[in-house]
């Protein structure tokens, strides 16, 4: 799964990441790489809840390429 993600460094020189297909999903850290890898954990958080709150069938699952 590739996703986008927005890292910004903020005043206080954190680095903030944000992923826009996946509302509520942020992170931070001190360093660049830092906030890469936290937000690579937030998003499979993010995955393992929304999955768990509604159980989906996988043959109704499909990729689509824009």
């Amino acid at each position: 799964m590739k996703l986008h993600v927005i890292i910004e460094q903020d005043e206080a020189g954190y680095y903030a990441a944000e992923v826009p297909a996946l509302p509520g999903c942020l992170s931070q850290g001190k360093t660049r790489k830092e906030a890469i890898a936290n937000i690579k954990e937030a998003i499979q958080g993010w995955l393992e809840v929304m999955e768990s709150k509604k159980p989906f069938d996988p043959s109704q699952v499909i990729e689509v390429s824009i």
